[in-house]
């Protein structure tokens, strides 16, 4: 019976993460399907009758939004794309709310995705004097001058088992650079400290 036990939690463990990660793609593409992806499709097969709506429409509409999101990027990379977004960005500031919104977004997905990325530099943040209670976090603004700051730093701290986070704002002489890579804080941080190290276990 034990032996039972045992083999069920096993697989329980090499289960649940893959079908979460399954259901959490599944829930994103059909929120995509619902809005994007559909209405694309059903605008298709007002210019392509042949074009059967249901599944067919909605590959087709995936496969535009692919190849739109693609050729925006491209767009960016040239002086006429970026002319345009700089006018895009100017609108949009000037609308009190949507500014908000917009800016942090933007500044949100530019420090996962984009050149300058936010969250490469891991550091441990001593939280007492005698440095023996410490945190893991990202450095994410070396230099707080422009909030009246000197030699302070700004830390992100992620929460463990779920997307959120603190950013805290330390001396700099309370911060000390991890020599590892940022994905491996990454996950040790978000999963509260269970993940297992690969590159030492490999």
């Amino acid at each position: 019976m034990r032996s039972l036990m045992r083999f069920f939690f096993q697989g329980l463990l090499i289960l649940l993460p893959v079908m979460l990660t399954i259901y959490l793609v599944y829930l994103i593409f059909t929120a995509l399907n619902e809005t994007v992806f559909s209405a694309i499709g059903s605008l298709l097969t007002l210019f392509f009758p042949a074009l059967e709506p249901g599944l067919s429409a909605t590959l087709a509409g995936t496969a535009v939004t692919l190849i739109v999101i693609t050729a925006t990027g491209l767009l960016g990379s040239l002086y006429l794309g970026r002319y345009l977004m700089g006018y895009v960005d100017r609108f949009l500031e000037r609308i009190p709310l949507i500014k908000l919104l917009y800016n942090a977004l933007k500044d949100l997905f530019n420090a996962f995705l984009g050149d300058a990325k936010s969250f490469d530099k891991p550091v441990l943040v001593y939280l007492s004097e005698d440095k023996r209670i410490k945190a893991m976090g990202f450095m994410t603004r070396e230099s707080m001058e422009s909030f009246g700051l000197e030699d302070e730093v700004a830390v992100y701290l992620p929460q463990s088992y779920n997307f959120a986070g603190n950013l805290i704002i330390v001396p700099k002489t309370q911060v000390e650079r991890l020599d590892v890579a940022a994905s491996q804080v990454t996950a040790f941080v978000v999963s509260g400290g269970v993940s297992t190290d690969r590159q030492n276990s490999n």
